[in-house]
């Protein structure tokens, strides 16, 4: 029985020091075993000129939220992603409600959530305090519907006059604390490599400058700052990644060209990347034609 309790312990004080490994003072690379796609998922994006709402006012187009899950069930995927933007508003419980029983009962997951917000701001400023309020609503809806994860992004639209130094200064403040709320509702962030973020160096320092388990990256394959090899930066990113989402085309030099599906899932595979591999569709292409083609595609590669 001695015997016993003295593993159990030990066990126990591993388990502890590789947690306090993973959150010294740094979000570092998840360490996996080995990759694993669970499946593959859409972003509601993907159907951005069908969609009935766009942040909050109605549109031309035809479909909802409801529409969005049976169209993903249709192509016989395992998961949706679901993007505050598509939502009407204001937002029910009601509505959030409905939709996590539609997605049971199409056998989707919720792979990730996704919202619109700003945190290059100054922490004590009136548009950071509206840009929280609303990042708050919105984990809570996602939290709700299960999702394990939210992407958000570093700033779109920084302040006027702020330097570069100022506005990362702000956006690792204001993720710290939008964080503690994620973290109470049992919700990962991932920082997707977007406008202020795009520049690889700038993601790393900013996961560099933050303790909290429960930040990674939303791996976007073509959101880059102008370089020769875009691949080459998206596998220095890849173990941080928390969900991925794939896009059509690429931009080496900022000139635009396809992508090869091959080596980005190469590279995840590298990564030891686990977890859905989501297309985010942007082309000029009728949706409804192209997606089809390109799941058809990704498919193949995860065989």
């Amino acid at each position: 029985m001695h015997s016993l309790s003295r593993r159990r312990l030990l066990t126990t004080a591993a388990a502890a020091s590789l947690a306090a490994a993973r959150t010294c003072g740094a979000v570092e690379p998840w360490r996996r075993k080995a990759a694993f796609f669970s499946g593959l998922s859409l972003t509601t994006y993907s159907l951005r000129p069908l969609m009935k709402w766009w942040s909050g006012k109605q549109t031309a187009g035809r479909l909802d939220m409801i529409d969005f899950l049976d169209y993903c069930a249709e192509l016989g995927l395992e998961a949706a992603e679901l993007t505050s933007y598509f939502f009407a508003e204001p937002v029910e419980r009601s509505e959030i409600n409905r939709l996590k029983r539609r997605a049971a009962l199409l056998g989707l997951d919720i792979s990730a959530g996704a919202v619109a917000n700003d945190f290059g701001h100054p922490p004590d400023g009136d548009e950071t305090r509206r840009q929280m309020e609303s990042f708050r609503t919105w984990i809570d809806h996602f939290a709700d519907l299960g999702a394990p994860a939210v992407r958000v992004f570093a700033s779109k639209s920084p302040p006027a006059g702020a330097t570069a130094e100022q506005i990362e200064a702000n956006v690792i403040a204001n993720l710290q604390t939008a964080l503690a709320h994620a973290e109470k509702r049992g919700v990962m962030l991932g920082l997707e490599n977007h406008d202020f973020a795009k520049e690889i160096d700038r993601l790393l320092r900013i996961l560099a400058a933050i303790d909290s388990e429960w930040l990674g990256v939303t791996w976007d394959s073509a959101n880059l700052a102008k370089v020769p090899d875009p691949y080459a930066e998206l596998a220095r990113i890849a173990p941080y990644a928390i969900t991925a989402q794939i896009k059509v085309s690429t931009k080496v030099n900022g000139e635009k060209e396809p992508a090869d599906f091959g080596r980005l899932v190469g590279i995840l595979r590298d990564a030891t990347y686990r977890g859905y591999l989501v297309l985010e569709y942007e082309e000029e292409e009728d949706p409804l034609v192209a997606i089809p083609r390109h799941i058809g595609r990704l498919r193949e590669l995860l065989r």
